[in-house]
């Protein structure tokens, strides 16, 4: 054997003892090779000093054979003894061959290799930190290694690297990041654990800015945060709430642009753990970032809202989920309806792309608009690149509200059936906060959003569908949507093809004069947009098609209307669309139940009154206008007559009824009205019937409908009151009779009444002939049957 020769400067006896398979002889061995350093260290003896390092490294350490791998592996733990502080001069050579035999398949070398590491790490001490990424690597792998005795060895090792790293102030963080980002998305437990006990000891040193390389590492530790081991999960947690405490207390230093899109992904996860506390951050980063969250607003709110709709087992994420909804709502300000949106600034790195396409149609339509868009209506995203600073700060910072995106994601869940309850009003409340933050750029949308709005009023909930009818009124009656007539989707060339709820009917053009005649009476026309008339119309369309809705929720809607808009534009409009109702039944359906409302809702007290005298030449228009409507339903017009105190009036229309057909439905709408009589809305009538002399044609009117009825509950109703009407002999009349008070007010009133019954009989004429043509077809439908 050569060994004597190639191996020198080490001996023979020494070479054969490291090569023995007995532990004690190898660590013999390793004295003497420790004795032999310490000379060349004091000849400093450089070169000596690296061919042993070398020969222990290639002949020994990297050896086929174990034991002689073993034994380099001692004898180069020796050498570090016997350096000293001198051994940071070689500590590359010294490391290299010992973390190679970290991947060895026998447990006990790596174990050794350990133990070797350890004792060079302690010798050198800080002079280790120019190679701790290679060091950091080949520990990671050894925490998650199954040989318990070699994960203990490395626990050993990595308190002592930690020790050091904590004590010195020479870390090169910027180095380690990368490979920290790598080892990070480890989906083994101990690996795991390995890289979350390392993040908080750099944590915990003070000179080691950590905050600032979090958005390279915050992804990874929430997918740690849904580790199954708990022990994991709980030190993730720490470790996520020291970097939370330190974003608190220096916001100035956060990039917060950079992390919102990994919270928002984090704020849809499966796991709760890691919901519930991406949900927090999220709630953190709005309330401390302020308006430079906005960009991020629609998938902010792609996360958050269905959280909204959680029961009480996820009552904790459902909480600040909504305090996370409520403060980015009030980011939206006056000012985003102004701001240029192709203002060049600088940017941060945006939403998905794919938000930012969907306004480019938007220019196409919208590019001849009054409103100034500088040749586009694409929503940049625009903020700051570099670091964020305090709120304060990051108030005053120009950033432009992704308005597309945010409606694009509200249209999105509100079209969601499965969507819950409150998820639903918190978009609606959502909207109607944009129509009045940001009207100007709104109602670009209002033509796509039209449609969904209407079918929400469908809704199973009653809040809902109060919340929607607040939004609508608000389209209905805002000055923006006034600014859009002329060259809306409706009257342009620009109309984006939409649903059928968005389609005027030819006949509302041809409605247009008149109906713009009586809106111009109305005391709050100025306040109706063109939105407003299109409302009525597609509504009413809603009720046609729709008649459960009208059955179950066509009072509450048009009540509710009433309170958040103007009561009268309502009734003249909705009588005008009628007047030119193609489907009589459906009319005369709908002026029943308007008539119903009018008679009985508390909310229409004041237009009650305003019929009642019909003073004003506005009250006299609507009267006329609900008239000609009303006359699709014979007891709705008389009952139209009672309340506007047109007895005489209301006595020709019921001399007229003879001609008519009478039905069971028509009886029973006699019946209603003979019970509403007896309401406290009628109770002026009744008293009239005390003057006699001066209401004779109330009178006749009364015994007129007593006539009509068959002998019922209401019949014995009517005659009782009837009966009480004094001294009846003073009932005779004849045409010289003084007229009667309310009769000199209805005659100088300048109402034609003798053409409003010529109109009542025309509308009665089409509806015995529509009821006519149905019959027959349906006599036609039975023989077909039989046949």
């Amino acid at each position: 054997m050569n060994a004597e020769r190639d191996l020198s400067p080490l001996t023979p006896g020494v070479v054969r003892a490291l090569t023995d398979k007995l532990y004690e002889k190898r660590k013999v061995a390793a004295l003497e090779i420790e004795k032999l350093v310490r000379e060349f260290v004091a000849q400093n003896n450089t070169s000596q000093i690296k061919h042993v390092i070398q020969i222990l490294s290639q002949e020994f350490a990297l050896s086929q054979h174990p034991h002689s791998r073993k034994g380099g592996l001692i004898g180069l733990a020796a050498c570090s003894i016997a350096l000293g502080k001198d051994s940071g001069l070689y500590l590359k050579e010294l490391i290299e061959p010992v973390l190679t035999c970290f991947n060895d398949a026998d447990s006990r070398l790596r174990y050794y290799a350990c133990e070797a590491l350890y004792n060079i790490v302690k010798v050198a001490r800080g002079s280790v930190l120019p190679h701790f990424n290679v060091l950091f690597d080949g520990l990671s792998k050894l925490a998650a290694d199954p040989d318990p005795n070699v994960k203990s060895g490395s626990e050993l090792l990595d308190r002592l690297l930690k020790d050091i790293v904590t004590e010195s102030n020479q870390f090169d963080l910027v180095g380690f990041i990368p490979l920290l980002r790598e080892r990070i998305y480890s989906n083994n437990q101990y690996a795991r654990q390995f890289i979350i006990s390392w993040i908080l000891v750099l944590e915990s040193v003070p000179d080691i800015n950590l905050l600032d390389y979090l958005p390279e590492i915050l992804d990874g530790l929430f997918q740690i945060l849904g580790d199954n081991s708990k022990e994991i999960r709980k030190m993730c947690e720490v470790a996520l709430g020291e970097f939370l405490k330190e974003i608190k207390k220096n916001p100035s230093s956060v990039k917060f642009a950079e992390m919102a899109n990994i919270l928002v992904i984090h704020c849809q996860a499966a796991d709760d753990l890691i919901q519930l506390t991406a949900m927090c951050w999220m709630r953190e980063f709005i309330q401390l970032a302020g308006r430079v969250m906005l960009p991020y607003s629609s998938g902010i709110l792609t996360a958050v809202l269905p959280c909204l709709s959680y029961d009480d087992r996820k009552k904790n994420i459902k909480e600040v989920a909504n305090v996370c909804n409520q403060s980015l709502m009030k980011l939206v300000i006056p000012e985003d309806d102004e701001m240029d949106e192709a203002k060049p600034s600088m940017t941060i790195p945006a939403e998905p792309t794919s938000e930012e396409s969907l306004s480019k149609p938007e220019a196409a339509t919208t590019g001849e608009s009054q409103l100034p868009h500088h040749g586009k209506n694409e929503l940049d995203i625009t903020a700051l690149k570099q670091p964020l600073f305090f709120p304060c700060s990051c108030e005053r910072i120009q950033v432009t509200l992704n308005l597309d995106g945010i409606v694009q994601v509200l249209d999105y869940h509100l079209s969601d059936t499965s969507i819950g309850m409150m998820t639903r009003i918190a978009v609606l409340k959502w909207l109607y906060h944009l129509y009045i933050k940001t009207p100007r750029k709104m109602f670009r949308h209002t033509d796509s959003l039209f449609p969904i709005l209407l079918r929400t009023l469908s809704d199973e909930s009653d809040e809902v569908i109060l919340k929607d009818l607040e939004l609508l009124a608000e389209i209905a009656s805002s000055p923006a949507g006034q600014t859009e007539e002329g060259h809306g989707p409706s009257d342009g060339s620009d109309v984006r093809p939409g649903p059928v709820e968005l389609h005027v009917p030819a006949r509302a053009g041809q409605l247009s004069s008149s109906s713009t005649k009586g809106l111009e009476c109305s005391p709050s026309s100025p306040t109706m947009n063109s939105y407003f008339y299109k409302f009525m119309i597609n509504l009413l369309k809603r009720f046609s098609s729709e008649r459960k809705l009208l059955e179950t929720r066509g009072a509450f809607i048009i009540r509710q209307l009433c309170l958040l808009l103007n009561a009268e534009n309502i009734f003249h409009s909705m009588a005008d669309i009628l007047l030119r109702e193609e489907d009589l039944k459906f009319a005369s359906t709908m002026v029943h139940t308007l008539n119903t409302i009018l008679l009985t809702s508390s909310e229409l007290f004041q237009l009650r009154n305003q019929l009642k005298d019909l003073k004003t030449p506005e009250s006299r228009n609507l009267f006329c206008c609900l008239y000609r409507s009303w006359c699709h339903n014979p007891v709705t017009t008389v009952s139209l007559c009672f309340l506007t105190q047109n007895y005489k009036h209301a006595y020709d229309l019921i001399q007229k009824f003879g001609d008519l057909e009478v039905t069971v439905d028509f009886l029973t709408e006699v019946d209603k009205l003979v019970q509403l009589i007896e309401c406290p809305i009628f109770t002026y009538l009744r008293l009239q019937l005390l003057d006699v002399k001066n209401n004779p044609y109330l009178i006749k009117a009364l015994y007129g409908l007593l006539m009509l009825l068959p002998q019922s509950s209401a019949f014995q109703l009517l005659s009782h009151r009837l009966q009480c009407v004094p001294n009846p002999e003073l009932m005779q009349t004849t045409d010289n009779t003084k007229p009667s008070t309310s009769f000199k007010r209805t005659a100088s009133s300048n109402i034609d009444y003798t053409e409003l019954l010529q109109h009542f009989e025309k509308v009665q004429n089409k509806h015995l002939e529509a009821r006519h043509q149905r019959a027959g077809q349906a006599e036609q439908l039975d023989r077909r049957v039989v046949l």
